[in-house]
């Protein structure tokens, strides 16, 4: 075979065995092991290499799509100066992952604006980062997806279509009033998430105060002891970082008043 028919049969085999990556690269690979003088190992090694480095690099921008996580809210732009020590621990314990190993929830408590949500979406970035499938939701809005998928016939499906993410964030639990309804849907996929994936989760409320999410005591003391039976816990008790912004925009706005008055 001439050296053409050689790399039209190659493009062709590639193609049909998915490798892209190594049809568009080992042309230019092979040239640069003869000038080298690779072994023939070496140069198939470096070209594996590369076609999984393309592809998790793929799967990772996927699975960030489909997490719906805030593409703001990453690690980076968090203020960590802001975290107590206890706190910044535990993050950094958090991002290795292993938590997800033993399906443990991550429960996060503090007041409005203290950087709770960001926090866990953060977490949840690093996590996508590191191959791990995550999906950021509203509370509210997953539970009425639930309900919808009740009324449907359909939650059994739902629920199992979830049990992919190895990690769901519910953000902003007890925000608002749940109905009946919406309690039980809500209970039925914590009860469904135990010690299968892991929960994470922000809220407003105390547990002292989740009764006022289920309604009933038996079942939010059941719902609270799941949760907790496997979980870390973040008391994000911290100053609003919004009302922090707007009090430096608001100084910063009174010193260009006073100087065009000067």
């Amino acid at each position: 075979m001439t050296a053409a028919e050689i790399n039209s049969q190659l493009a062709l085999q590639l193609k049909q065995l998915r490798l892209p990556t190594i049809r568009a690269c080992y042309a230019e690979g092979a040239e640069r092991a003869r000038r080298e003088a690779l072994s023939f190992e070496h140069y198939l090694l470096e070209l594996l290499d590369r076609e999984q480095e393309v592809r998790q690099a793929r799967r990772i921008e996927r699975h960030l799509r489909e997490s719906r996580l805030p593409p703001e809210k990453t690690l980076e732009a968090f203020d960590r100066a802001r975290l107590p020590r206890k706190i910044d621990l535990q993050l950094s314990a958090l991002i290795e992952g292993a938590f997800l190993d033993r399906s443990e929830n991550v429960l996060a408590f503090g007041n409005p604006g203290s950087g709770k949500t960001h926090l866990l979406c953060a977490l949840g970035h690093e996590l996508v980062r590191q191959g791990h499938r995550v999906l950021f939701t509203c509370c509210q809005l997953l539970v009425q997806d639930l309900l919808m998928a009740k009324r449907d016939l359909m939650l059994a499906k739902v629920l199992k279509r979830l049990a992919r993410y190895e990690a769901i964030i519910l953000d902003d639990i007890g925000y608002v009033q749940q109905s009946q309804q919406e309690m039980e849907v809500l209970f039925t996929l914590l009860a469904y998430r135990y010690e299968r994936g892991s929960l994470m989760i922000t809220s407003n409320l105390a547990f002292s105060q989740w009764e006022a999410i289920f309604k009933n005591p038996m079942t939010t003391a059941a719902a609270i002891d799941r949760l907790v039976h496997h979980s870390v816990i973040l008391e994000v008790n911290l100053p609003s970082y919004r009302l922090e912004a707007s009090k430096r925009s608001g100084e910063g706005l009174d010193g260009l008043a006073s100087a065009a008055s000067a």
